[in-house]
């Protein structure tokens, strides 16, 4: 077939957004309520079409995140997640949308925009589990996202970012625990920090408890890749072996 014979395909294309935050030691996503057909009312990720040709994709997905949550994405580090084409996907014809990611901590309470009634954040695990139904196919984007930033935690070292400037090992625990959405087993999870050279480091002064002894601090060391990564257990930590 030759290209006279050839019709490029009506294809219009939009950007979301998967923001993910630590709120309360849960692992929580940014959703709006749709204010608009289709699924009027249905809670979805940030997003939108392109507003014209020209206009660059990292530069939509900013402007949709300030337009239906308020939220500025110059403060955030928007990461490319993945491309979704699935014919169907979206009523109004074939949309292909650009995902992007940021993981962050110590993120405002968001606020509806111009295109949304509503913005929050909300439980991964409830959308992960289909408890909360979103619009088009954005639980599978949320999948996707909530899988990179487990993945992330594994090979670098972002979770000190949510610990403060001196933190304990209890306290980075928890982080991995939030967005692991599992158990760890405290000596297991010591001893993978310990091996991962370069990840924390001993602080100067120990923090002061109402009883027993101080607790150890320590602070985000300088690698930001662990070597050796550390690698997500494949059972409960109550399963014999579940960490190595």
């Amino acid at each position: 077939m030759t290209n006279d014979h050839w019709t490029p395909p009506a294809v219009m294309l939009a950007v979301d957004l998967v923001i993910l935050t630590l709120r309360d030691s849960r692992l929580h996503v940014l959703l709006v309520e749709r204010g608009v057909e289709p699924y009027k009312g249905a809670w979805a990720l940030p997003g939108g079409f392109l507003r014209h040709a020209e206009e660059d994709l990292t530069a939509a997905a900013h402007r949709e995140l300030a337009e239906e949550a308020a939220m500025d994405a110059e403060a955030l580090h928007l990461e490319h997640l993945d491309v979704y084409g699935t014919p169907g996907r979206d009523p109004r014809g074939r949309v292909v949308s650009v995902a992007y990611l940021a993981v962050a901590p110590g993120l405002p309470e968001p606020t509806a925009g111009t295109d949304a009634v509503g913005a929050r954040w909300q439980h991964t695990d409830q959308v992960l589990c289909g408890e909360l139904v979103l619009a088009f196919d954005h639980q599978k984007i949320v999948e996707d996202g909530v899988e990179r930033a487990r993945a992330k935690l594994e090979r670098s070292s972002l979770a000190t970012a949510f610990c403060g400037p001196t933190f304990t090992i209890t306290e980075l625990q928890r982080v991995y625990e939030a967005v692991w959405g599992m158990p760890l087993d405290p000596r297991n999870f010591y001893r993978k920090v310990q091996k991962s050279s370069g990840f924390i480091l001993a602080a100067d002064t120990g923090r002061k408890v109402t009883t027993g002894r101080p607790a150890r601090l320590f602070k985000a060391g300088r690698r930001k890749d662990l070597s050796p990564p550390m690698v997500r257990p494949t059972e409960s930590p109550d399963t014999k072996g579940s960490e190595g």
